[in-house]
């Protein structure tokens, strides 16, 4: 893996992969398939100090950007952890940013501390059954009890619930206006308590990252104390946009890291496996798709550290993060889908790792938004063309 240009973030990947050498392939399947949170990683992590990597230093985190947030992520998924390892920690690690940004003191004193020290779980519980990309027709419904709130609703794809004792949800406290340009007005962001006298879970079964549980979530008359709004009512979509420029970044970053990891273990077994008498990476039909997704890769990682620059020197990022997503994604699909060839039918086998980065790295073109959304935003965002929808 080529080394980052600054000093200091090269001494983080290094510290990194130090710490993951005791979370190997085999560690990560049999997470996969014994559907188990890996918690001894995430002790571990939380032990260094990398789960509040991005949280304030006055409550306890490093203090450090969505840059050092992207690199720690990169590594994890590259280490061969993919998915089951990045979706353990990266709630923890983005998901309270709206918190640090526009939360109140006695939400960030409270939450963020606990967060940092990995004694604290966060689930992200904005999509919904019926609305999907279309943020502005949530229904989940926040009603006011006196200084306090109620939530009913229903939410689905909500990662890490089985193990979050709080959620960050987006619900609708007053009625959409009719106005199409303020669809997103009315929509409110809470940190809530998954408190199970009033939330039920249900796991959905899916195709991989199964050591993280995805979940639909039921909330019947959630009781939310007034202090657990986060920002201005009415105003949610756009402290939530404080997370969701990140998330894309950090996305990025972990298809790229898995994208490095198929590479890896495809370049290493193109230079040994002999058919017909010599390496099978000698042959162009293996070696230029292996250096075609090489150079994808570090296309996209370099978009990455862009927008997280963008990111944390406070300027917009919205193009920058959903170019590196979108590039990122289908780098680590491509370079995972060619590892799986490489290998032939091995490839198709647990043993060799590579089917299950090739699961996990599907995922990135579906979420957190598609590809097609992806350039839907470029092209009205960036491009100036008419809206597509």
């Amino acid at each position: 893996m080529p080394e980052l240009r600054d000093p200091d973030h090269e001494l983080i990947a290094r510290a990194i992969r130090d710490r993951l050498a005791g979370f190997d392939d085999d560690y990560w399947l049999a997470c996969d398939r014994e559907h188990r949170f890996p918690w001894e990683f995430f002790s571990a992590m939380a032990k260094d100090g990398w789960v509040g990597i991005a949280v304030p230093e006055q409550y306890g985190g490093g203090g450090r950007g969505v840059t050092e947030a992207a690199i720690l992520l990169r590594e994890v998924a590259a280490s061969g952890a993919a998915m089951n390892g990045c979706t353990a920690l990266h709630m923890n690690v983005f998901g309270l940013q709206p918190v640090i940004k526009y939360g109140n003191e006695r939400l960030k004193e409270t939450f963020l501390p606990r967060a940092a020290a990995g004694d604290l779980h966060v689930a992200f519980a904005v999509t919904e059954p019926d609305a999907g990309t279309d943020t502005s027709q949530i229904k989940t419904r926040a009603v006011r009890d006196g200084e306090n709130w109620r939530i009913s609703g229903q939410k689905i794809w909500t990662s890490k619930a089985l193990e979050s004792s709080v959620a960050l949800m987006l619900a609708r406290t007053a009625p959409a206006p009719r106005d199409p340009a303020r669809r997103f007005d009315g929509l409110s962001l809470f940190l809530v308590d998954l408190d199970p006298a009033h939330v039920q879970i249900r796991p959905i079964p899916k195709a991989g990252r199964n050591a993280v549980a995805s979940c639909e979530t039921f909330y019947d008359d959630l009781p939310v104390e007034g202090w657990r709004l986060i920002g201005e009512e009415g105003k949610g979509f756009k402290h939530i946009l404080a997370g969701l420029n990140p998330e894309r970044v950090l996305i990025a970053a972990e298809a790229v890291g898995i994208g490095q990891a198929a590479l890896r273990r495809a370049t290493e077994y193109a230079k040994v496996r002999r058919v017909f008498d010599r390496p099978i990476g000698s042959n162009q039909a293996l070696s230029h798709p292996l250096a075609d997704a090489y150079a994808r890769l570090e296309a996209a990682w370099e978009m990455t550290l862009v927008a997280a620059a963008r990111y944390d020197a406070g300027l917009s990022c919205g193009a920058e993060a959903n170019i590196a997503k979108y590039l990122a994604a289908d780098a680590g699909y491509q370079a995972a889908d060619q590892a799986v060839q490489t290998h032939g039918g091995l490839g198709y086998a647990q043993e060799y790792h590579v089917e299950r980065y090739w699961r996990e790295a599907r995922i990135m073109r579906l979420a957190p938004v598609s590809q097609e959304m992806s350039l839907n935003f470029i092209a009205q965002q960036v491009l100036g063309l008419p809206r597509s929808y």
